[in-house]
């Protein structure tokens, strides 16, 4: 099925919001189209005036610093937007479904139920793997327009192997979404640009929120098709990212020798604190992670979370979910933070 077939009617159709600056291009002296104040009162440069709504800069800084090309990604504010923006193309309320893997990120079915589009689910094995039969079993019976691999996954940190994402998005059908937020702490398997050319039914999200220090910002990225970008375009808000939050963000990706030392210190710390959590002894697991967190599974996840908030220390309680029982969910800090946070476990357990 084509991608122009998956999308909702009234987005084939949609004449979308254009502004005067945008037909005109770049390169105007005088702007008196946009009913903009004609000068700051602060002192942040051009901050009277609107962004440019396509944010070609963020993205050339991004193609620089992440290797997929600029025409191929859209900014949005955070990834949140840019799964929103896939539900309101490609899924019509009350009638599509979407397929999700749990445990995975909640955002997905929050999203989802906003946009009145039904979840359908294929739970992950009891070890955080794809189930590759089941899965292709429940898209060949569901037809999801959407399907979202999170990899690595959240909240189990666990890298999804890169040819399964890759077999199943050539049989499914609808929109394969792989959601990359944790791929910079991953060793490798992300999908590539080169994916998405060769099936452009592939959509990949990535976030500056994670390894890039970025979540105050909100700045994420959707790697897709021409025919998918395009329709983005139409359906996002014109001025979706603030003139700041793009500025700080183009500083930052050009900063790749501090990005890459931050990424190690994560991971080495990471690492050091998942072994000393697991030499505690009643510390039951510690599950191998792919992310810049893990999880740790205890006999009383309830009272050890209790007990670290009256220490003011707060981490994320994900003994509910599937597959994550006694589970508290850890994200690697400073080597400060981490330290007083096994100090206060040992006294805790």
């Amino acid at each position: 099925m084509s991608v122009e077939c998956l999308m909702r009617k009234n987005i084939r159709t949609l004449e979308p919001y254009k502004c005067a600056r945008d037909e005109a291009g770049g390169g105007m002296r005088v702007y008196l189209d946009a009913n903009e104040n004609f000068a700051p009162l602060v002192d942040y440069e051009k901050i009277n005036r609107y962004p440019d709504s396509s944010n070609l800069d963020l993205r050339l800084a991004f193609e620089k610093a992440a290797g997929f090309p600029h025409t191929g990604i859209i900014a949005g504010n955070g990834s949140d937007e840019l799964i929103d923006i896939l539900f309101r193309i490609f899924c019509t309320p009350g009638e599509d479904c979407v397929l999700v893997l749990p445990p995975s990120y909640g955002e997905y079915s929050v999203l989802a139920g906003i946009n009145d589009v039904r979840v359908e689910t294929c739970p992950l094995n009891s070890d955080f793997s794809v189930n590759e039969a089941a899965l292709l079993e429940k898209i060949a019976g569901c037809r999801p327009k959407l399907l979202f691999f999170c990899s690595p996954n959240n909240p189990s940190g666990n890298l999804i192997d890169r040819d399964l994402i890759l077999r199943t998005a050539q049989k499914n059908p609808g929109i394969t979404v792989v959601d990359q937020a944790y791929i910079d702490f991953a060793p490798s398997g992300g999908i590539l640009y080169d994916d998405i050319c060769a099936n452009e039914r592939i959509v990949v999200l990535r976030t500056l929120s994670k390894a890039w220090a970025l979540a105050g910002a909100r700045i994420g990225f959707m790697a897709a098709s021409r025919q998918i970008l395009d329709k983005a375009y139409d359906v996002k808000y014109p001025y979706n990212i603030s003139r700041p939050a793009a500025g700080i963000a183009v500083r930052a990706l050009k900063d790749r020798e501090g990005f890459e030392k931050r990424v190690s210190q994560i991971i080495e710390t990471r690492d050091r604190l998942m072994k000393r959590l697991a030499s505690m002894d009643k510390v039951r697991e510690v599950i191998t992670s792919d992310a810049n967190f893990f999880l740790v599974r205890l006999d009383d996840p309830d009272r050890v979370y209790g007990e670290l908030k009256k220490r003011s220390i707060v981490v994320r309680n994900r003994s509910t979910n599937l597959h994550c029982e006694g589970c508290l969910r850890i994200t690697v800090g400073s080597e400060a933070e981490c330290d007083e946070l096994a100090r206060a476990l040992e006294e805790i357990l």
